[in-house]
């Protein structure tokens, strides 16, 4: 199996480019299902999700064509298949075709979507929101079938903002009769970006990035071309990594504002950072100072780059701290990070992390539990003296487009090996 191989202590010069964002990827791919002509999507990640959406699309009989970093999809003939339990299972994100088929079709039949063993991801408010809209669910085991007669605009007030739910609730409204209101919404960048393909689409939603959307449903969606926007976990997990190792290290084709809650930590620590529009330049110092992070909805800490980060917090002079609110077992990285040398303890129910630091990290064996539990091991070793070989890796290539070339291009001695 391959694995990978990274030698650790080296300082890290250059320039690394940010891809699009995967969290936008897999949401707008499924939307294209909701255009009647032909979506052209700019700046989408060369990445396994997105390469598991293009199978799901093949499946419903889509023309899916791929050029460089460009994605055109013409659902023109597309067929309403039951999409099966083995492409569902591959990603999270697959949830997004519920949205997306209903909407189009008025039903869907398709298995609970896979993903990341991060904690409980339910979907109840997805379906709740369907219902409201006047769909029937269907629940069997994992497999549901979703289906209406007709949907119709409703207010949808969620319990809680899930970036999920408000993004399926979106696809689902969009073609719905009437006007649906959903309350409490999600502020995430991506869901603006989606939202506004759709709007180039001849959709009709409003607010967008703000707790209340409102959804005009149409009847007909035209061709529309809409650019991936900047991956804003790629861009923190590299300025992390910057943090860390940084000799003038630029980490470029980024939106600084998606990440502010990152980059004040940073600071807060006492790195300096030099902060242009889309560029930020970095630079690792001696005695960084030890943080309390603690998880929220956007604009907040995001809960994806909590891992990464306590990496870097075995790195910081004192006790630090991290409380997870979002995900009950998002602390499964730091039993690996242990082998590399942190030194750390779980309290509060497996709901706050202590770490404490400065620890002298050391190569060895370690897993990638999950994709950003991945990127926290990859990012200890890169600082750990010796070799340290990570197994499991394709939870960090689904999510990391190029990771190896990006960081061997600016100094890291990081490769893929049997």
């Amino acid at each position: 199996m391959p694995r990978i191989k990274i030698e650790g202590g080296h300082k890290l010069s250059g320039t690394i480019s940010i891809s699009g964002a995967k969290n936008s990827a897999v949401a707008l791919i499924p939307a294209a299902i909701l255009c009647d002509e032909e979506v052209t999507l700019n700046n989408v990640p060369n990445i396994s999700d997105v390469d598991a959406l293009e199978s799901i699309l093949i499946h419903l009989n889509a023309d899916v064509r791929r050029t460089g970093e460009s994605i055109s999809v013409n659902c023109k003939n597309v067929i309403n298949n039951k999409i099966t339990e083995d492409m569902s299972v591959k990603l999270r994100a697959s949830y997004y075709f519920m949205g997306a088929l209903l909407s189009k079709f008025k039903s869907v039949d398709m298995y609970f979507p896979g993903g990341c063993s991060i904690g409980s991801r339910p979907i109840n408010l997805h379906l709740d929101g369907f219902k409201k809209l006047g769909a029937t669910v269907i629940e069997e085991g994992n497999h549901f079938i979703i289906k209406a007669d007709t949907l119709k605009g409703n207010e949808i007030n969620l319990d809680f903002p899930s970036v999920g739910a408000t993004i399926n609730l979106i696809l689902a409204a969009s073609k719905a009769d009437g006007e649906t209101i959903i309350n409490n919404a999600a502020h995430e960048p991506e869901i603006v970006n989606v939202a506004d393909l759709l709007n180039k689409m001849g959709a009709h939603i409003e607010g967008a990035g703000t707790s209340r959307i409102v959804i005009s449903g149409v009847k007909y969606l035209h061709s529309a071309e809409e650019k991936v926007i900047p991956d804003r976990i790629e861009a923190g997990t590299y300025l992390i990594i910057g943090a860390l190792l940084g000799k003038n290290l630029v980490i470029n084709n980024l939106n600084s504002n998606h990440i502010m809650s990152l980059i004040n930590k940073l600071e807060e620590s006492g790195i300096p950072m030099g902060i242009k529009n889309n560029s930020i330049l970095v630079n690792t110092i001696d005695n960084k100072k030890a943080l309390n992070i603690k998880t929220e909805v956007f604009p907040g800490f995001v809960t994806d780059l909590q891992q990464p980060m306590a990496a870097y917090l075995t790195q910081c002079n004192g006790i630090s701290t991290i409380h997870e609110t979002i995900y009950e077992n998002r602390f499964q990285n730091l039993p690996e990070l242990a082998k590399l040398g942190a030194k750390y303890e779980i309290k509060d129910n497996n709901r706050k992390a202590v770490i404490y630091g400065k620890t002298m990290l050391h190569g060895n064996e370690v897993i990638a539990t999950d994709l950003r539990g991945g990127a926290s091991v990859l990012i200890a070793a890169l600082v750990a003296s010796g070799t340290t070989y990570i197994d499991d890796i394709h939870h960090i290539l689904r999510g990391y487009e190029g990771i190896i070339d990006k960081l061997r291009n600016v100094g890291a001695k990081i490769e893929i090996v049997e």
